[in-house]
């Protein structure tokens, strides 16, 4: 069973009880759309006690907030009692909720493409707030006075340039206008929420467009605060550049890839990202330009080659100079290179460990770390194949240094 057939299976049940009950929101939209929803949401006039009792298997996610989400033996789906929302505080999560009916659970939406609701018993399409019509125009509009929404919840503001980078969708002109009042606020919001929109935003074939967006908006610069406007203005271009589909990291390196590496980690804290990502934007970097030296030695090719950021390495390169409108001819021929190493081992285990090197006469501290390593770069480069001929080249190296 789909997740959707889950959802339709639970509006059955709800309905067999005597209560309303529609699908909602962004699968509604994405139906429309002739998209593949990612989930099926409920919304229902049942209150979040009378769905625990009518389902046996349930979590709590948010009953307070009318949010229940029943669980079936295929799927999960999140049940949502119709209600109004009211004192947003903290800009983000109301302090008052009211159950109501379907038409007023509407109005509190934030976008009318997301405000409509179906009954997939009847096959229809319930829409108080316009949102057929503005899917027709291709138009992000909030639903009722956009400083209002925005004021609501900050993130909005980031979703509908999402939604319209997603989408292809332009931002109607008032909508636009208030992201731009209210742009100050988004530093309310928190980090994590705020790179999960960002991502969505760069992560899009459009993320050029949804980057400009957020650039005349305000909010790279209340997000970034250090980011000067032609790094931001590079950033653009080799998001435009990249290919069709790419990950976080990457895009994220992408955009800082005019600014100093420094300020650029610095800045990116505020998102709360894995230490998986920090490492992965810090590599991408740190070695901006490394890739074309066409005279690269094989050993600094085969520590690159060996990186799992290389691929994406080798794709900020491409976008950078594609944006400098410079050749990729020396990328085409380093590619030719790393393909002529297939079946070769890139970090193969050293010849030598720590304790052969001393027995051989280098000296504890750092002459011992120094011919290690020149010791991997003499097997990298394949000058050396064995023991014997590392033991070889170790002591002319140190009969060099006595």
């Amino acid at each position: 069973m789909s997740q959707r057939q889950a959802a339709i299976e639970i509006i059955k049940r709800l309905r067999e009880k005597g209560y309303t009950a529609l699908l909602a929101g962004g699968c509604v939209r994405d139906m429309l759309l002739g998209r593949e929803a990612k989930d099926h949401d409920v919304a229902t006039s049942a209150k979040p006690d009378e769905v625990m009792r009518i389902f046996g298997r349930t979590l709590e996610v948010g009953a307070k907030f009318g949010v229940v989400v029943v669980l079936t033996n295929k799927a999960q789906v999140e049940v949502a009692t119709f209600r109004s929302e009211s004192g947003y505080a903290d800009g983000r999560h109301p302090s008052h909720v009211e159950f109501a009916d379907a038409r007023e659970d509407a109005s509190r939406r934030d976008f009318t493409i997301n405000g409509m609701f179906y009954d997939p018993l009847e096959d229809k399409v319930i829409d108080y707030v316009e949102g057929r019509r503005d899917l027709e125009l291709k138009i992000i509009r909030t639903i009722g006075e956009p400083l209002e929404r925005f004021g609501e919840d900050y993130l909005r503001m980031l979703r509908a340039i999402r939604f319209s980078t997603q989408l292809g969708f332009d931002i109607e002109h008032k909508t636009f206008e208030a992201v731009c009042a209210k742009a100050s606020h988004i530093i309310k919001i928190s980090g994590e929420r705020i790179a999960m929109e960002l991502e969505g935003t760069f992560s899009s074939p459009r993320r050029k467009d949804g980057c400009m967006q957020l650039a005349q908006s305000g909010l790279l610069s209340a997000m970034f605060p250090r980011l000067k406007k032609e790094n931001a203005r590079q950033g653009a271009d080799v998001l435009g550049k990249f290919r069709r589909n790419i990950n976080f990291a990457l895009a994220l390196a992408g955009f800082w890839s005019g600014a100093d590496t420094a300020v650029a980690m610095e800045q990116l804290e505020f998102l709360k990202l894995s230490r998986d990502q920090y490492r992965h934007i810090e590599f991408l970097l740190q070695n901006r330009g490394r890739l074309l030296d066409e005279n690269m030695p094989v050993s600094t090719l085969r520590r690159f080659a060996a990186s799992p950021y290389f691929r994406d390495l080798f794709e900020m390169h491409k976008a950078m100079l594609r944006v400098a409108g410079g050749s990729v001819s020396v990328l085409t021929k380093l590619k030719l290179r790393v393909r002529s190493m297939r079946g070769m081992e890139f970090t193969p285990k050293p010849l030598l460990n720590g304790h052969e090197i001393i027995a051989l006469g280098a000296k504890y501290g750092p002459q011992v770390g120094q011919l290690a390593e020149e010791l991997y770069i003499q097997q990298l480069e394949g000058n050396i194949s064995d023991s014997e001929q590392a033991r070889q080249w170790a002591k002319t190296w140190l009969d060099q240094r006595k």
